[in-house]
Formats: structure tokens, C-alpha cells, sequence
């Protein structure tokens, strides 16, 4: 029970939440962006550009989020020093893969400028493994805390998988506005992960509601306490249930229907991650 114990005070505030959602849309544009060089996603051409784009830009986004909350901000510069870095440490290389995905994001870019197909094919695929591994470095920075309920699960990091595809293919289909190939396309990734995504959610509820005191407090919290209208109001009727239910219907498969959608999605990606990460946190402050 030692991590119950530190003052009574959150480490991880709900600031994180906002890099958990950015780096996981960023990941996912860069999937899409990549995919569109290969036969089965030919229908992603026309969001090539601007996916990547996007994705550059969260890229930025998160990493300032993360050098602003450090205390001494240009502590950031440590993680370019392999002397300094402690590589058992998860953090480290996530720090490592931020930076590299950042390279590869250049190099793809400039290739996408210069038409150089061979080129962006080869940074778009090494970017997209780079890519693959910041929701599952964040996922697992998480689940390694053996004394924190909801976050200690092998499911952890393919949860945040799932939740970047989804959050990814939202904002992806809100660059593929007028475009129905992409669209169409877009709505099968949004309708299956975010099938994915509800179905880890009952696996994690599930869990959590049998694991024991502090999971099954943690459990009372986070659907009928101080996150419940978060985590189950947003996250999962209106941001998880609600939008694929609206993709199963004919309106779902019309533009606005799908555009409706996508917005629900990230709604609900951003109260999921949020109540995910306070809920892990939330029990210490009952102490």
C-alpha cells in the first residue's frame, strides 16, 4: 500500500490526460498518413498531407505539455544524453521514442514536399512503428504501478492503442471532410476500435469490481462516485456506446452521421483517459 500513502495529493494531475489524448491522436495520423501509400488504403490519399501535418503538430503540442510540467523545464535536454538516462526506467524510453518519432515525422514530411515516394514509404513505415509504441509506452507507464487498481493490467497498454486509433481515426475523418472514399473508410476503423474499446472497458470494469478493497473502491468511484459521470457518463454511454450505435444506423453511414460520430468519439477518448488516470490515483486521496 505504499503508494497510498504520499500526502494524500494526485503526482500525475489531469494535465497528463491532455498528452495521453494528443500523442495518441498524433500517433494515429501518422498511421493513416503512412497507410495511404498502400493498396488497401488508397482512399486515405486525399488526407495524406494534411495527416501528417496534424500529427507533426500535436507531436509539438505534447512534448511542450511535458516539458511544462517539469519544475526545471530545461531538464528535457537530459533525455538527448544516453549517459544520464536510466533505461529501466519506462519514461526513458518513451522519451527516447518521442524524440526518434519525431525524426522520422521530419524526414517523412520533407519526403512528402519533394513527391519522393520511396522515401516517405520508408520514414512513414519506420514512423509508424515509432508511432505504435507511444500509446503502448504511455499505456505501460502506467500499468507497471503493481499497488494502483485500474491501472495495473496487462490490458493497459492495448486499451491506449485502441483509444489512439479511435481518437486518430475521429480527427482523421474531420480532415477527410467531402471526401466519401475516406469517409467511408474512416467509419469501418472508427466503428471497430471503438468496438475494441468498449469491450476492454467491461474486461477493466469487471476487474476492477472483483480485485479486492482497493480495486473495488476504486471501482465505487469511478462508476458511481466522483468520476462516475466522467468515466461512465461521457467516457463510455455518450463517448464510447452512443457514437458506435449512431455508426450502425443509415445516418451513420451519411457525412454529417459520421462527423457526429467522430465527435462523440473524441469526447469520450479525452473523459477515458482522464478517468483513467485520476482513477488510478483517486483512492490515495481516501486515505
Amino acid at each position: 500500500m505504499g503508494d497510498y500513502t504520499v500526502f494524500h495529493l494526485m503526482p500525475w494531475s489531469g494535465a497528463y490526460a491532455i498528452y495521453f489524448f494528443t500523442i495518441g491522436i498524433s500517433a494515429a495520423l501518422f498511421f493513416f498518413s503512412t497507410r495511404s501509400w498502400f493498396p488497401t488504403g488508397q482512399a486515405l490519399v486525399p488526407i495524406r498531407t494534411s495527416a501528417a501535418y496534424v500529427s507533426f503538430a500535436l507531436l509539438a503540442i505534447s512534448g511542450l505539455l511535458l516539458i511544462g510540467d517539469l519544475s526545471q523545464p530545461m531538464r528535457f535536454l537530459n533525455i538527448m544524453n544516453p549517459a544520464y538516462l536510466n533505461f529501466a526506467s519506462p519514461l526513458a524510453w518513451g522519451g527516447l521514442n518521442l524524440i526518434s518519432f519525431g525524426i522520422a515525422s521530419v524526414l517523412y514530411i520533407k519526403a512528402l514536399k519533394q513527391n519522393d515516394e520511396k522515401n516517405a514509404k520508408f520514414f512513414g513505415v519506420i514512423g509508424s512503428l515509432l508511432a505504435l509504441g507511444l500509446p503502448v509506452y504511455t499505456g505501460f507507464d502506467l500499468t507497471v504501478h503493481q499497488n494502483r487498481p485500474v491501472w495495473n493490467t496487462p490490458l493497459m497498454p492495448v486499451l491506449f492503442v485502441a483509444m489512439s486509433l479511435v481518437s486518430g481515426s475521429a480527427v482523421a475523418a474531420m480532415l477527410a471532410k467531402g471526401k466519401e472514399a475516406a469517409l467511408a473508410k474512416l467509419r469501418w476503423h472508427m466503428l471497430w476500435e471503438g468496438g475494441a474499446v468498449g469491450v476492454m472497458l467491461i474486461a477493466l470494469l469487471g476487474t476492477t469490481a472483483y480485485g479486492g478493497s482497493g480495486s473495488e473502491l476504486t471501482f465505487i468511484l469511478m462508476t458511481s462516485g466522483s468520476l462516475g459521470l466522467i468515466f461512465v457518463g461521457l467516457g463510455i454511454l455518450l463517448g464510447t456506446a452512443a457514437p458506435i450505435a449512431v455508426l450502425l444506423t443509415s445516418f451513420g453511414r451519411q457525412h454529417a452521421g459520421i462527423l457526429a460520430a467522430a465527435g462523440l468519439l473524441l469526447v469520450g477518448g479525452m473523459a477515458l483517459r482522464y478517468s483513467i488516470l485520476i482513477g488510478g490515483q483517486i483512492v490515495q486521496t481516501y486515505f
